[in-house]
């Protein structure tokens, strides 16, 4: 059984099939799905999905691309969906000075008032970060976070290490399986230790690149888990179930999940 720990399954790409994309998810043996939350809305979203889909799981927040969007009353709300049973980890937050889509100081605003949050609730952060990691450090350290996992990491050996002496677990995606891209978190991966190793789709995107065939919609699924996996595997010669085990375990961990939950529809 594995664990992904990343799906945006209210992106538009799953309109058509939502519920199924689930469903072959469990076929695959991705029994566990964490939803990302972006902003309220789409944190709603997923907690009304999970209510009736038991093997899902949510996060709560509002990722950088959206902190200049917020209502006046934004906080009050995401601390009224943290209390949801449903949402195991605040976010997805953070900073992305790539894109710029809202001004830094409303990014570093919204994300500082989200990290209060967690500690508050006292649940692991779910952490985006791109092109801002100095800034991004430097604010986890001031807030002393040490409970949550940097999403989708695609960062080299030192910023690795930073996030491990803060005590974070690293997601990894299928930006590993990229021979073009991913050479240096290929290189990264050894040095994570097993006990915070985290796998994720991030699915619709990031579909994995040694994925043979690919299908026509180039569109990723948490069914295609075990295909990130088997990279994983191959680079820290793990065996796919001892890999599936340790994941598993660590999601135990950091999240809650439990084990030997199956998927069931409303």
């Amino acid at each position: 059984m594995w664990c992904d720990i990343g799906v945006n399954l209210f992106s538009n790409q799953f309109d058509s099939d939502r519920v199924a994309v689930v469903e072959r998810a469990a076929l695959a043996g991705v029994t566990q799905l964490l939803l990302i939350g972006s902003d309220i809305d789409e944190s709603r979203q997923n907690i009304t999905f999970c209510q009736q889909h038991l093997s899902c799981f949510s996060t709560a927040g509002v990722h950088p691309h959206q902190a200049a969007n917020v209502n006046p009353d934004w906080l009050i709300q995401l601390q009224a969906l943290s209390r949801q049973a449903e949402v195991i980890a605040i976010g997805e937050c953070g900073l992305d000075f790539n894109r710029d889509f809202s001004p830094r100081e409303q990014q570093q605003h919204v994300f500082a008032e989200q990290l209060q949050l967690a500690r508050q609730c006292n649940k692991p952060v779910y952490l985006h970060e791109r092109d801002a990691f100095t800034t991004q450090l430097a604010m986890l350290k001031e807030q002393q976070i040490s409970h949550g996992v940097a999403h989708c990491f695609t960062g080299d050996v030192l910023q690795l290490k930073a996030y491990l002496e803060l005590g974070l677990y690293i997601g990894i995606t299928g930006w590993v399986c990229d021979e073009r891209r991913g050479e240096a978190l290929q290189q990264a991966l050894r040095y994570i230790p097993s006990d915070r190793l985290l796998l994720e789709t991030d699915a619709p995107y990031l579909l994995p690149r040694t994925m043979q065939p690919k299908p026509k919609s180039r569109r990723n699924e948490p069914a295609y888990l075990p295909v990130i996996a088997k990279m994983v595997a191959q680079l820290t010669g793990c065996t796919m179930d001892e890999l599936a085990t340790l994941t598993r375990q660590n999601c135990q961990h950091l999240f809650g999940f439990q084990p030997g939950l199956s998927t069931t529809y409303a």
